[in-house]
């Protein structure tokens, strides 16, 4: 049995249709993150889980429960904003206790106890008594947070709650999510626009384009074998190169704008004409050894990032950027060899 189930779910607004026939199952204590650019359906699929939004079509089971005609607080669901939304007349320990008030059956005691068993998760026990205003963003997250998981829900649901935070607490309630979720073990359904995020903290993320799923998996899965232009691009803006590919004689052939060929390995449905590759930043590399693919090229621009460095390489007729480890970077200079490993260069769908 699954967790949660979204079957042939359709929303329009109007004329519309921001979900298109959606379909989704959640196992049970699995990490999910729902990535997409603005507008692509992502919020309002969460909002319609947790009962915020009607949809048209379609239906929502929770733990084996059909919810579609229930209200949020009839699914047994707890939701986490970007904005903290706690009560400011409020200690951090009664905003925690706050949903134990109103579906709870414990004694208050129990409801206390509980709630602060639930600060001290997320490492926060020792600012019980203190108010929201009297707390930093960070420790405003962590109290929203322990709000969340105090009625141990059926389901999480998190919309974009990190965005408000700057970048050094951002990595911090990262690390957090993860221990929870790891020590929980609560099904979590994380919405974000930031591909690092849904990477970092996913178990499988679904990455979503104009209402409906693009591609789904591992972070791993995603990331090194997109399916198609739009996965690739998003999913850490990867060079997408156009060859023209040809067979020779038992190998594969593709040959860029200046006619410079390239070896190219064979996938399902690949055949002779243009095709669009994915070549990932990082899997570029200077002075290649002879195991890889390499071609000259002219580095243009470069920027130092610290641990890393950034390249603007014109090779093949194309640009192409390299990020590469600052130690092993060849410096600006008119010509230099460049090179990736075969199976880096991943043929894409339209």
């Amino acid at each position: 049995m699954h967790q949660l189930s979204v079957r042939s779910v359709i929303k329009r607004f109007g004329d519309v249709t921001v979900l298109e026939d959606f379909d989704l199952d959640v196992a049970k204590g699995e990490f999910i993150a729902l990535l997409g650019p603005s507008g692509c359906g992502k919020s309002t699929l969460l909002r319609i889980m947790a009962g915020l939004e009607s949809l048209d079509s379609g239906a929502i089971d929770i733990a084996g429960r059909g919810v579609t005609d229930l209200a949020p607080e009839n699914r047994n669901i707890a939701l986490m904003f970007q904005s903290y939304a706690l009560l400011p007349h409020m200690s951090a320990l009664e905003n925690v206790r706050f949903p134990l008030r109103m579906r709870s059956k414990l004694s208050r005691e129990e409801q206390r106890e509980k709630a602060h068993k639930a600060l001290e998760l997320v490492k926060l026990d020792h600012l019980a008594d203190r108010y929201p205003r009297q707390m930093s963003g960070g420790q405003q997250q962590r109290v929203a947070l322990a709000r969340s998981i105090v009625a141990e829900p059926d389901l999480l649901l998190l919309d974009e709650p990190l965005s408000n935070l700057d970048a050094k607490l951002r990595e911090g309630m990262q690390v957090e999510l993860k221990r929870l979720h790891e020590s929980l073990g609560l099904t979590t359904i994380f919405v974000t626009h930031d591909q690092s995020e849904a990477l970092g903290l996913a178990d499988r993320v679904i990455l979503m384009n104009r209402g409906r799923i693009e591609q789904q998996g591992t972070p791993e899965e995603i990331y090194r074998r997109p399916r198609t232009v739009f996965a690739a691009d998003f999913l850490g803006g990867a060079n997408i190169v156009e060859l023209d590919v040809a067979k020779s004689s038992r190998s594969w052939r593709g040959r860029f704008a200046d006619g410079t060929e390239i070896p190219v390995a064979s996938a399902p449905g690949l055949e002779p004409g243009k095709h669009k590759f994915m070549l990932r930043k990082e899997a570029i590399a200077f002075n290649p050894d002879k195991s890889m693919t390499a071609i000259v090229g002219t580095i243009e621009t470069q920027n130092y990032l610290g641990s890393q460095t950034r390249s603007a390489i014109r090779a093949g007729g194309v640009e192409l950027v390299a990020v590469t480890d600052s130690e092993k970077t060849v410096t600006k200079q008119r010509e230099t060899r460049i090179g990736w490993r075969p199976e880096e260069l991943v043929p894409l769908q339209m």
